[in-house]
């Protein structure tokens, strides 16, 4: 089954790729050249994730895409503090300003931190994914991973918040974790597990 992912983003990309496993294909935009960026102007994760698969099918088509049939996905994800009420949350790619890198994301963040203690520094990240064809949403499907605000980053996997989030359970961060760890506990992966069965099924 071929699947096209609304992001540019690489380390998404195979992570999509990874956990959907056997019997799909995934591409992503890089290898659509001339595809406007989307604006993530919706108010909730659920709300970017439906307007990217929406607008990415009108772009398609005024590109002139021949299969209007292909099945789009699109997610938006992100850390939600506790201690911030909710923040960075919606805004976790760009906290620390438009097209920040991760590493200004993650020192604004535990600079914001720095007079909360431990206990007090639970989070969690939360992943909704959109299905769709053409302009219809087919489905949504959410995954959240519960976790802490470790003080320091740790480990030099995953990417984006990934060294400060330190999963329930776990003694390590996520970006300490094997990316086979990550990718069966992580809010992504819970979330494209969900999105699997129902395609799963629409195939039976």
């Amino acid at each position: 089954m071929d699947l096209l992912l609304a992001t540019r983003n690489g380390h998404k990309t195979r992570e999509f790729a990874e956990i959907l496993g056997e019997g799909f294909r995934v591409t992503d935009l890089s290898d659509l050249p001339g595809m406007p960026e989307i604006a993530e102007t919706g108010s909730t994760f659920a709300e970017n994730a439906m307007l990217k698969v929406v607008r990415t099918a009108r772009s398609r088509r005024s590109h002139r895409a021949q299969d209007d049939r292909l099945l789009l996905v699109a997610d938006d994800s992100g850390l939600e503090v506790d201690a911030l009420d909710g923040a960075p949350g919606i805004f976790s790619a760009r906290y620390a300003g438009e097209k920040a890198p991760d590493q200004a994301n993650v020192a604004k963040l535990l600079n914001e931190l720095q007079n909360v203690p431990a206990h007090n520094r639970t989070a969690r990240f939360r992943c909704v994914i959109a299905l769709g064809q053409g302009d219809n949403v087919l489905g949504t499907f959410e995954g959240i991973a519960e976790g802490m605000i470790v003080d320091v980053p740790r480990g030099a996997g995953g990417f984006g918040y990934d060294p400060i989030f330190r999963p329930n359970g776990f003694d390590q961060t996520f970006a300490e974790l094997s990316r086979e760890t990550k990718n069966q506990i992580s809010h992504r992966a819970k979330a494209i597990a969900l999105l699997r069965e129902a395609l799963c099924r629409a195939q039976e």
